[in-house]
């Protein structure tokens, strides 16, 4: 309840009331003719004088100037009189003498007074009582006692407290539309889950938006944040504006994000060090951001501190952050373990890390599960890692899966992988296309080659014979991966273009491959220019490839050399194939090697 005892109490609280059946609040005369006016037509006797008389002295805070002509009007029955009497004598510290007035203009019919009885009654636990009076006041239509006996209802926990509450909105009360429109945004059903409660978005945002044209605050913090997620960005900052303006620190921070996102970072942090400075610890991390990026580490340091005054738990996160940046570990994991224990799920996943990272498996493992269960994606990957390492397969997968089904995606690569194994080619193939559809090359590599293995035999081409074929969807993975530079991907390319006779394109992902360190690509680009006559070229590639470990192109280099009559380097590549395999390769480049020894030797 509002406390009594300043004028503008009064006026919030509906129990000051202006006489000539008028029980709402209202604005009285307050110029010195007008109060002679009035205390003449008074002294003469109208009753109607006295009142207003009363009313505005009351207003004026002149109680002992005010009463006698409260007395004098209520005596003669005007019941606006006897409800701003028990407003005075509820100022004066007499509440159940006041009870008794507002009783008697509650009686008489003034719905201010029966607001005003009613509330006196809940401060006083009698909730029968309150809501008798609050219902007559409310039914009266009186916005005050429709928002106050909604509240009652409301906090007994009655249904029909939504529609007194919305009946007080549709007075004008704009606490009664904010909280209204609190109630219609936590219905709201999921995001894309349909339901008969799917509408009520709309009218949430009406209630709020009556709010805080009024002037709420936080309904116009709340107004701007449904803009903001609808890209209505230019007139959700007009609402976080006006909010922040008004003192609401989290508008202003709002503002701030708003503002960096539109490039205007010196504007936005100006925005936050006035919410921050207001006890915001979103702001004050905000602002430790900035610093950090600007190379001002002890300024970050010192929001980031300010944030954890604030009670924000990623202030001692971001604190961790920013000494393990440093090379502070200890101080890192002081900080870490902070948030951590306050349940900040990844400090306690970057504490794993740490302590991973510091030898201590064991210390690590509690916090990746501590941060998993709490919902920590990363950290769930990271129990599938450690797992894996120690051998525990079927254990890593139930954690890949847990991260996977949260859409990370070199988890699904690593469950798709799991699946291949296991020989479950369709839910090794569903993991996969996420992890592609994710970005993961090394998935969309593995896609492509399962899909490979169900294509039918294509026929050969002739190289540099035209083709016009669309391409396969495997062909698409193999490129997409190759494109992001997976070079046994680029290789495939290569030879898919290649068996399409396309030799240009071939060329081009076979060198791409082979420059980013491939053996296979260099052998291949190797035998794609010897095809096309370009054999020293060819064995500058071989070359590449053999020194790299690649036993066929060993061979090729032998058999080059040997053509050219160069014995000895012919029987040098020939020993080097036979070393590098595979068997086949091995059996030829003996036999090779023995006929060059023996014309050495001739």
């Amino acid at each position: 309840m509002d406390v009594m005892g300043d004028k503008a109490t009064l006026f919030e609280t509906g129990r000051f009331v202006q006489p000539s059946g008028r029980d709402g609040v209202g604005e009285a005369p307050d110029d010195a003719a007008e109060e002679v006016r009035q205390r003449l037509a008074a002294e003469a006797g109208d009753v109607e004088a006295m009142s207003v008389l009363g009313a505005l002295l009351l207003r004026r805070g002149d109680l002992d100037g005010a009463e006698p002509h409260l007395r004098a009007a209520t005596a003669a029955g005007d019941r606006a009189a006897a409800n701003n009497l028990g407003v005075l004598l509820h100022q004066r510290g007499y509440a159940d003498d006041a009870a008794g007035w507002w009783r008697i203009a509650a009686v008489a019919g003034s719905a201010a007074a029966a607001h005003a009885l009613g509330r006196h009654h809940r401060e006083r636990g009698d909730e029968p009582a309150a809501e008798y009076w609050l219902r007559q006041s409310a039914e009266q239509g009186h916005a005050l006692g429709a928002y106050a006996l909604a509240d009652l209802l409301e906090h007994r926990g009655d249904a029909d407290a939504e529609q007194w509450m919305r009946t007080a909105a549709e007075r004008g009360h704009r606490e009664a539309a904010y909280r209204l429109a609190r109630t219609l945004d936590r219905r709201l059903v999921p995001e894309g889950d349909v339901g008969e409660d799917h509408g009520a978005g709309a009218d949430a945002e009406q209630w709020y938006r009556q709010a805080a044209a009024r002037g709420h605050r936080r309904a116009a913090l709340h107004l701007g944040a449904i803009l903001e997620r609808r890209g209505a960005l230019k007139e959700a900052g007009r609402w976080y504006l006006t909010s922040a303006k008004d003192g609401e620190a989290r508008a202003a921070c709002a503002l701030g994000f708003l503002l960096r996102d539109a490039g205007d970072t010196e504007s936005a942090a100006v925005w936050w060090l006035r919410a921050a400075q207001d006890g915001d610890g979103n702001a004050a991390n905000a602002l430790g951001a900035l610093h950090a990026e600007r190379g001002e580490p002890q300024t970050a340091e010192r929001w980031y501190r300010a944030a954890m005054d604030a009670g924000d738990d990623n202030g001692a996160y971001n604190l961790g952050l920013l000494c393990a940046e440093q090379g502070r570990t200890a101080q890192a994991e002081q900080w870490y373990r902070r948030a951590a224990y306050a349940g900040h799920r990844e400090a306690a996943n970057a504490l794993a890390i740490l302590l991973l990272q510091g030898g201590d498996t064991a210390g690590a493992e509690p916090w990746f599960s501590k941060a998993a269960e709490a919902g920590s994606v990363d950290a769930a990957f990271n129990l599938g890692i450690l797992f894996a390492g120690r051998g525990e397969e079927a254990v890593a997968l139930r954690w890949y899966e847990r991260a996977a089904a949260a859409g990370h995606t070199e988890a699904a690569l690593q469950v798709g992988i799991a699946r291949l194994r296991d020989g479950d080619e369709a839910t090794a193939e569903r993991h996969l296309r996420c992890a592609a559809g994710g970005g993961s090359a090394e998935a969309a590599y593995r896609l492509a080659t399962v899909l490979d293995a169900r294509r039918p035999p294509v026929p050969a081409h002739t190289l540099g014979e035209p083709v016009h074929e669309e391409k396969s969807e495997c062909e698409e993975w193999y490129e997409r991966a190759a494109s992001q530079g997976h070079r046994r991907a680029q290789v495939r390319v290569g030879m898919l273009a290649a068996a399409r006779g396309d030799v240009v394109e071939a060329a081009r992902w076979y060198r791409e491959a082979a420059e980013a360190g491939s053996r296979n690509g260099a052998f291949n680009l190797g035998l794609l220019l010897a095809r096309e006559g370009s054999e020293p070229e060819a064995a500058v590639w071989w070359t590449r490839a053999a020194d790299a470990g690649h036993g066929r192109a060993a061979l090729r280099l032998a058999l080059v050399y040997a053509r050219r009559g160069e014995l000895a380097e012919g029987q040098r590549w020939a020993d080097r194939a036979v070393a590098l395999g595979p068997a086949e390769v091995s059996e030829r480049a003996a036999r090779l090697r023995d006929a060059l020894r023996e014309e050495l030797s001739a």
